[in-house]
C-alpha cells in the first residue's frame, strides 16, 4: 500500500468524525421540548338533587372566601409521600384551574342553594354582608400516590355566625379520604372532585338542619 493510501484513509476517518462531532453539536443546540402546564378544573360531579328545605329562612348567607394555609393558596397540585410524611411537595406541570380553597368555597355557596336553607345565597365576591357568614379554612387538600391504596384526602373548618349578635352557630372540621381509581392524573382529580363534593354535599345538609326555623 502507498503512503498516500494510507494518508488518505486516516484523512477520511477524520472527516467521519468532524462529521459526527458536528451532528452531536447541533443535536445539543436545538432547545429542549418545554414541559407544557396542565391545569385541571376542581368541580364535583353531578349528584341527585338536593331535598330542599320546607321552608327558607327570610335571611341573607355571605359565603366567603376560605383561607388557605401555606401552598394551598396556590394552583399547584400538592402532595405527601409514605417514605416522607413530613415533606410537601407540589407538581411541577400539574395546575388548578382555580386556587382550591376557592373553588371550595364556590362549590359550598351551590350546594346551599340547592338545599336552600335561606331565603338567598351570596357568594364571596359580593361586597354584601349577609345575616349570616359563613367563613373557614382549608388546611388540608392533596394526593398521597404511594399510601395503600393511593388516595386523596381533604380537611376543612367551618364556622357559621349570625352577624347580628356575632353569634356562633357552628365550627365543625370536616375531612376525608378517596381513593384513586388510576395511576394518571385524570383519575386523581376525579378522586379530588368526589371527595369535594362528598364534603360540601354534608357540611350543607348540616347547616340546614342547624339554622333556626323562620
Amino acid at each position: 500500500m502507498a503512503f498516500g493510501d494510507g494518508f488518505g484513509g486516516e484523512d477520511q476517518f477524520f472527516r467521519h468524525r468532524r462529521c459526527a462531532l458536528s451532528a452531536l453539536l447541533l443535536a445539543c443546540a436545538a432547545p429542549a421540548p418545554v414541559p407544557q402546564d396542565r391545569f385541571y378544573t376542581l368541580q364535583a360531579p353531578p349528584t341527585p338533587a338536593a331535598t330542599a328545605a320546607p321552608r327558607a329562612l327570610a335571611a341573607t348567607l355571605s359565603v366567603d372566601g376560605l383561607a388557605a394555609r401555606a401552598f394551598l393558596g396556590g394552583r399547584q397540585i400538592v402532595y405527601r409521600t409514605a417514605q416522607e410524611p413530613l415533606r410537601v411537595g407540589r407538581y411541577p406541570q400539574l395546575l388548578w384551574e382555580v386556587p382550591p380553597a376557592r373553588a371550595l368555597a364556590g362549590q359550598l355557596a351551590a350546594a346551599l342553594r340547592a338545599a336552600a336553607p335561606f331565603e338567598l345565597v351570596l357568594g364571596s365576591q359580593r361586597h354584601v354582608r349577609g345575616d349570616y357568614v359563613l367563613s373557614g379554612e382549608l388546611t388540608r387538600f392533596e394526593h398521597l400516590p404511594t399510601s395503600a391504596p393511593p388516595h386523596v384526602a381533604a380537611e376543612f373548618t367551618l364556622t357559621l355566625v349570625r352577624h347580628a349578635d356575632r353569634r356562633v352557630l357552628m365550627n365543625r372540621r370536616y375531612h376525608g379520604r378517596e381513593p384513586t381509581d388510576a395511576g394518571t392524573p385524570a383519575a386523581m382529580v376525579s378522586a379530588f372532585n368526589r371527595l369535594a363534593g362528598r364534603l360540601t354535599a354534608e357540611a350543607a345538609a348540616e347547616i340546614g338542619r342547624l339554622v333556626p326555623g323562620p
